[in-house]
């Protein structure tokens, strides 16, 4: 792990807004900066950057945070990747946190082994841009493949030498350890003789989502039966094939900024679709799709576009990848190519605007595509047709959404022409026989069905509900003025001369964050989002602990998740600045000009709406109840007097009539 003073001096040095200021154009806007949304199209900018904050918040997605937040969400970095990239671009050393030898002996070896591959493709780019051999063989096969100068330099692509030990001698010279040589694949170790794996063939580097390189696929430029036209590197402690995808690291800003990924597979498919303005596409690299490499693409989108050549073999396999991506609750497409075209063909052929248009007007959705490609194979006989229908039934039985499930029964039913009854029944022992299977791992699948569903609640309490705004207030509050002092008008009863409890005012001189915290101690109030209690309490710690509470160093100690959290909350007023609000005579009031009135106000708000909630909840719980259990209504009006009472006690000192 990365040790905290790491962590800490990379963000001591950061600076958000030359970070960000990478991929955005910012203009000054006030005390902020200002640009177009990273992260969606848009004419009018609604991204915003707060240099004294160190925060950022995307009005046009919701996205927000600190500077990682950023590099999480723009570059898909990990945690760890992101510190990382930050600690090389400010020159700070990484230091690890303690580790057993074992542990360390295998940090170094896979670092190694990092810095082996990053020579090597190097060496390759070098071989095939300044030698003889490789420009008159290497780029001239490039360039019969229809690649740009440019294209072959955004792809890295190179050429090791048609040498049976080039490669491994060079790398030796220059101090790099045989092991590691080996243990990449990149050279052969045999009976005392060493030579290179690659030898005589093309380079294509394949990355990380990060951008580092993991390993290599090399085509062979001459005929030889003895020798496989296509060679990747061998899995190795940074290599796992079932887990790469190939221009992941190329198409991933695209891909989450179009919503969606073709998918084919070869490399040369990737390289011409990315010429051809297509660049949200990846590949499988010639291997059969797994769980892994569709779990990389989950990261970035929920759509995927599956490209097929029209042959027989082809098609099978999109079949097979169909279910793996159905099951991780993404929505599939498929495009197939004409006979005798490949996406790599067809696209050279083509080019730009008509291949777009192309796959706009030829994708099909998987269940019509899987339907019209049995068919064909069952033909006219009803023992292969209904063999035909469990089989799609069983595709949709492996959608998690119930509601797309019922969507494409029915639609199966159209085409099959079959009843709905019997496709559901059919479903139904599907999906009871699947739940048998996931009740192995309860824990793991509730997690997985609870996310999206925070998300969408999330947004419907950002929209409709006062709660969720009372709440955002008091934490917005508890983050700008939390240490400052402040001067409060408490109301208390007191007996007058005539033996009456009179309420009367008392003034009290507070921190702004102990104000909060005894009110809500008092009312025993607790935050509904859990969010935001988690922030709170967090929070309240760091403002009763710290002399000088800074928001920048505080969302250091916060998870992504949070530090996302506390940036949606105070850029929220920023949002008003880019309306331009002043230039329309319109002005927003300045909080910080009574910070205790405003307080006040939000804390007496709250009581107000979790009254209102009490009282609904009271009626409710009535209205529900059996005529046996029931209590008096005489006994419930008088509970909702009693609630409606300190309603307007608490509009009194709003100065509200109820």
């Amino acid at each position: 792990m990365i040790a905290r003073e790491t962590i800490d001096a990379v963000y001591e040095a950061a600076r958000l807004e030359e970070v960000i200021g990478d991929y955005v154009q910012l203009k000054k806007a006030g005390s902020n900066f200002k640009g177009l949304s990273p992260f969606s199209d848009e004419k009018s900018p609604s991204f915003m950057v707060s240099p004294v904050k160190q925060i950022w918040k995307d009005f046009s997605s919701g996205k927000g945070g600190n500077v990682i937040a950023f590099l999480m969400e723009h570059e898909h970095f990990s945690y760890p990747e992101a510190i990382k990239h930050l600690a090389k671009r400010y020159g700070i050393e990484i230091i690890e946190t303690e580790q057993s030898n074992e542990q360390k002996e295998q940090a170094n070896e896979r670092e190694s082994m990092y810095l082996v591959s990053e020579f090597a493709n190097t060496y390759f780019q070098s071989q095939l841009h300044n030698t003889q051999q490789g420009k008159a063989i290497a780029k001239t096969y490039f360039k019969e493949r229809g690649f740009t100068e440019e294209t072959i330099k955004q792809f890295q692509l190179g050429f090791s030498p048609d040498s049976w030990d080039a490669f491994t001698n060079e790398a030796i010279s220059k101090k790099y350890d045989l092991k590691y040589l080996e243990s990449t694949g990149l050279t052969i170790v045999k009976d005392n003789k060493q030579f290179d794996r690659f030898k005589g063939r093309v380079m294509f580097p394949i990355h990380s989502m990060s951008g580092r390189v993991l390993g290599f696929g090399g085509r062979l430029l001459i005929d030889n039966k003895k020798a496989a036209k296509y060679l990747n590197s061998p899995e190795s402690d940074i290599y796992h094939k079932s887990k790469v995808l190939y221009g992941i690291y190329y198409a991933k800003q695209t891909i989450a900024k179009e919503d969606n990924c073709y998918l084919v597979e070869g490399y040369t498919d990737v390289i011409q679709f990315h010429q051809n303005g297509i660049t949200n596409t990846v590949s499988s690299s010639g291997t059969a799709l797994t769980s892994d490499q569709i779990r990389l693409v989950n990261r970035l989108t929920k759509n995927i576009t599956v490209l097929f050549d029209g042959d027989a073999a082809g098609l099978r396999a999109a079949i097979r990848g169909i279910d793996l991506i159905l099951e991780q609750g993404m929505n599939v497409r498929i495009c197939t190519f004409p006979e005798g075209e490949d996406p790599d063909s067809f696209a050279k052929k083509h080019g730009g605007e008509y291949l777009k248009n192309y796959l706009k007007e030829n994708q099909q959705d998987f269940i019509r595509f899987k339907a019209d490609l049995l068919q064909k194979e069952s033909k006219n006989d009803p023992i292969k047709k209904a063999e035909l229908i469990r089989d799609i039934v069983n595709s949709i039985g492996k959608i998690p959404d119930t509601i797309k499930r019922e969507i494409y029964i029915r639609e199966c039913a159209s085409i099959m022409e079959i009843s709905e009854e019997v496709l559901f029944s059919n479903l139904a022992q599907i999906s009871k026989s699947a739940s048998k299977n996931l009740s192995k791992e309860p824990k793991q699948q509730k997690k997985f069905e609870q996310l999206p569903n925070m998300e969408v609640d999330k947004t419907v309490q950002q929209k409709v509900d006062p709660l969720f705004e009372l709440e955002r207030y008091l934490i917005s509050v508890l983050l700008l003025y939390g240490q400052e002092e402040e001067i409060f008008n408490e109301f208390v009863y007191k007996e007058n001369e005539e033996g009456e409890q009179v309420m009367e005012q008392e003034q009290v001189t507070a921190k702004v964050y102990e104000k909060v915290y005894l009110d809500l101690q008092t009312d025993e109030i607790a935050f509904s989002n859990p969010n935001f209690q988690q922030v709170y309490t967090i929070l309240i710690e760091a403002l009763n602990n710290e002399n000088q509470f800074k928001v920048n160093q505080f969302l250091q100690q916060l998870s992504p998740e949070l530090s996302s959290e506390i940036a949606n909350i105070l850029m929220q007023d920023e949002k008003y600045s880019l309306s331009k609000w002043d230039s329309k005579e319109i002005y927003v009031k300045v909080k910080n000009k009574t910070i205790s009135q405003y307080v006040s106000d939000i804390i007496l708000n709250l009581r107000r709406h979790l009254i209102d909630l009490k009282i609904i909840d009271l009626m409710n719980n009535f209205k529900q109840q059996p005529d046996e259990v029931k209590i008096n209504p005489q006994e419930l009006l008088n509970e909702v007097m009693e609630y409606q009472f300190l309603k307007r006690v608490i509009s009194d000192k709003l100065n509200r009539v109820v």
